[in-house]
């Protein structure tokens, strides 16, 4: 039989602010690809995001949800 994978998680946060979030997602994006680089990760099973709230409902964060495979 051939080797056994396993798929790891990896958790990105920041914070989103008026009128900034372009900025924003461009450093998250920045953490995201440099992270995949350092640890030389192959294959990206999936990428997903998830906004944070506040109490009135206002989008505060972003929550980046990366699944690799190891």
């Amino acid at each position: 039989m051939g080797e056994k994978k396993g798929w790891r998680v990896k958790t990105f946060a920041t914070e989103i602010k008026i009128f900034q979030t372009i900025k924003e997602l461009e450093i998250l994006d920045d953490k995201v690809n440099r992270f995949i680089v350092d640890n030389k990760v192959k294959k990206v099973v999936s990428v997903n995001d998830t906004t944070t709230t506040d109490n009135t409902g206002a989008t505060i964060g972003l929550i980046r949800v990366l699944t690799y495979e190891a």
